[in-house]
């Protein structure tokens, strides 16, 4: 899990979007995002929600808990 921030990276740039894109979706500086993928900073649970929703999986996935890129079902009532 310690080095999540390189699967941010791989999310964004299999969908082919820049560092200043996630940044403007996040709203937020990209140089904020950039600290994000570097691992200088740990990313806020409300942005990897987020993050999780831009790129249709989990935010398990996102952290490294699983392997499996599958977002998980929502559970209705």
């Amino acid at each position: 899990m310690d080095n999540y921030y390189r699967r941010l990276r791989d999310l964004r740039e299999d969908h082919d979007l820049f560092q200043k894109d996630v940044a403007e979706y996040l709203g937020i500086h990209t140089n904020q995002y950039m600290r994000y993928e570097k691992g200088y900073r740990d990313i806020p649970t409300d942005l990897l929600r987020r993050l999780a929703k831009l790129y249709n999986t989990s935010t398990d996935y996102i952290l490294e808990l699983t392997d499996d890129p599958r977002p998980y079902k929502r559970i209705t009532e």
